[in-house]
């Protein structure tokens, strides 16, 4: 795993944390919406980093 991919996951587990933390989910299904918010989040910061190469 790369240096970058290393800090995307990084990103993406912080951020589902915060969200996490802000919306107080109760189940399965809300907590898998915000996993993939945050997925969402580092997927879209590695695409511009991508395109800025």
């Amino acid at each position: 795993m790369t240096n970058l991919e290393l800090v995307l996951n990084m990103l993406a587990e912080a951020t589902t944390k915060e969200i996490s933390k802000e919306k107080k989910p109760k189940t399965f299904t809300e907590n898998k919406v915000i996993a993939q918010q945050g997925g969402t989040i580092a997927g879209n910061t590695r695409k511009e980093i991508e395109e800025n190469r």
